[in-house]
């Protein structure tokens, strides 16, 4: 890596330092609302969904600060990236506190946190969750293909793929779909949006699972999501795609039993030969 120029370093943080300023600033404002939610709090939704938007801005400079850097210093940010990724989990969580984080359950299971939000417009939800959604990606992409952060990113696209389909009002989903319903285009697009980002998270977590972890911990996140795909499927009426996730997610359990099976034998095997050598 090349020496940084003196003079391009002052120059950097002089750049960057308003930035961190209002960081800074918006760091202190989430730790007075955090004390306030302490107590009892009705506008508890409004608050944390507020937090959300600021840890997203938050994140945009973040990557302002890597892009100056790499532009006048020729390196990375290495740590305003990290701030970035540690963010955008800041912000899922906020999100996850007010929609839930559950994830293959009937819609009366979360329905309750969605009622506190009634006064929160459809289409600012779904101007959220793509804009949650577009700041993961430009982290992601920041820090580059070989990342040692890659199933970190599987993790945030999952709870956030969560948090849009929790975001849905299954009650009123299917008349909503008439076309000439109010909003009827961006809530087509709404809904397939969480549809793909459900399919994104349990192709995502299967494949964690096969090149990276073995753990079936994984393999059962990924059938949950397709579980979650299948509930949208069987609520719209839509009976082959709902059949065709049933066989996919009862082939997967087949695969999943088998694989653990095989590691039980594996490990059996491995205790046994290892006492012989003794």
């Amino acid at each position: 890596m090349a020496k940084v120029n003196e003079e391009a370093r002052k120059k950097y943080f002089e750049h960057i330092a308003p930035y961190k300023k209002i960081i800074s600033e918006l760091d202190d404002k989430e730790s007075r609302i955090e004390a306030i939610l302490k107590g009892n709090d009705a506008g508890e939704p409004y608050k944390r969904l507020s937090l959300a938007e600021d840890h997203l801005t938050m994140v945009s400079y973040y990557l302002v600060m890597n892009s100056l850097s790499v532009s006048l210093l020729g390196v990375k940010n290495e740590n305003a990236l990290n701030d970035a990724r540690k963010t955008c989990y800041r912000t899922i969580i906020q999100l996850e506190k007010v929609f839930t984080n559950l994830v293959d359950v009937p819609f009366g299971d979360y329905e309750d946190a969605l009622k506190a939000t009634a006064s929160f417009p459809e289409t600012q939800r779904y101007d959220l969750i793509r804009k949650a959604g577009f700041s993961i990606a430009l982290v992601r992409d920041a820090f580059g293909e070989n990342s040692r952060w890659k199933w970190s990113f599987v993790e945030l696209d999952a709870r956030l793929a969560t948090v849009a389909k929790n975001c849905l009002n299954l009650k009123t989903l299917v008349q909503g779909m008439d076309p000439r319903a109010e909003h009827y285009r961006e809530r087509i697009e709404f809904f397939n949006l969480a549809r793909r980002m459900l399919q994104s998270s349990a192709d995502g977590y299967r494949l964690k699972y096969e090149v990276s972890t073995k753990r079936m911990d994984d393999f059962r996140v990924a059938i949950s999501y397709l579980g979650a795909l299948q509930r949208l499927s069987l609520l719209l009426g839509r009976q082959q795609e709902a059949a065709n996730l049933k066989k996919k997610i009862d082939i997967w359990k087949e695969r999943m039993e088998t694989d653990h099976i095989n590691s039980e034998k594996a490990s059996i095997q491995k205790k046994m030969s290892g006492g012989g050598q003794r």
